[in-house]
């Protein structure tokens, strides 16, 4: 019995490795390979990595307990990476379960304010987690996006940074500030590595000239997450919480709605205009219009009954 278990791991084992090189191949985003990667163990772990002949019904039971520990997002990942799995690797006919989506929840994010943010970069006493976290900030990025710049996307001379491989494999230029570029050159001065503008700390700011990878995905979460707390906020901040703030400011700032999408990387304008219901300024303006509206209300006042 341990013997069969140990042969259909060392298949499973294989076949995940093949799934992975025709991910490669087909060009997709290191952080999507990683993903389906995780995906397929789940549910080999599910099946004891015997994968290779499930029913529908297999698959039902499956994916119900997994939505039951899991996002609704993470199951279509899942469901996704299993039939690329049947399609590509086994070459089996596939087999989608009969699932339900939920009904979609629109939740709206918190946002910080700028004395918030402000309040957390300072308190952040890290340099390197200073520098990174301003720079999500002030250039509005994602947090894959800001871990990948190098010191050849900075151009200082027309101010601005090149953003490379963002969503949907595009590239895009984002205007570079005064206040970021200067953080950025006082800080590339204390690690000094040739290509990377924020190498990982393992080996402190002494062995970040060497250092072939950036900083820790997770260090920068955990960082983040302590500093909060020890703000006081009790707002749902994560690094794209930054982002978010990013957007917003610069609506509150009265910068044009085409220039955020730009800057942001947003294929919609509809993903842009999203930010519009979130800034202070839109808030008042419509408390302002409502109290015009309603001012004109002159109602006598009832007799008593």
């Amino acid at each position: 019995m341990e013997d069969m278990s140990a042969v259909a791991t060392t298949g499973f084992d294989r076949n995940c490795e093949l799934h992975l090189k025709h991910l490669k191949l087909k060009g997709l985003q290191p952080k999507t390979i990683e993903a389906h990667a995780r995906a397929i163990r789940r549910v080999g772990d599910y099946f004891d990595h015997q994968i290779a002949d499930l029913s529908e019904t297999d698959l039902l039971d499956c994916f119900t307990d997994l939505r039951e520990t899991h996002s609704w997002s993470s199951v279509k990942l899942d469901l996704y990476g299993l039939k690329f799995h049947y399609e590509h690797v086994l070459k089996k006919p596939w087999v989608a379960p009969a699932l339900i989506k939920p009904p979609r929840t629109q939740r709206l994010p918190d946002i910080l304010t700028v004395a918030e943010t402000k309040r957390i970069l300072l308190t952040t006493q890290v340099l390197s987690y200073r520098a990174f976290l301003f720079t999500l900030y002030s250039l509005g990025l994602r947090l894959g996006e800001g871990l990948r710049l190098t010191v050849a996307d900075i151009d200082g001379a027309r101010e601005r940074v090149h953003i490379r491989d963002a969503k949907g494999n595009k590239d895009r230029l984002v205007p570079l500030p005064t206040a970021t570029h200067q953080l950025l050159r006082r800080f590339w001065q204390r690690h000094r590595n040739p290509v990377l503008l924020f190498p990982n700390r393992h080996g402190g700011l002494a062995g970040a000239r060497a250092a072939k990878a950036p900083l820790d995905r997770g260090g920068v979460q955990k960082a983040l997450r302590a500093v909060v707390e020890s703000c006081g906020l009790k707002k749902h901040i994560s690094p794209h919480s930054l982002r978010h703030a990013h957007a917003t400011h610069l609506i509150e700032a009265g910068v044009e709605l085409t220039e955020v999408q730009d800057i942001l990387g947003h294929h919609s304008i509809l993903t842009t205009v999203r930010y519009t219901h979130l800034t202070d300024r839109s808030r008042q303006h419509a408390i302002d219009r409502i109290n015009a509206l309603m001012d004109r209300y002159r109602l006598a006042k009832g007799t008593a009954r």
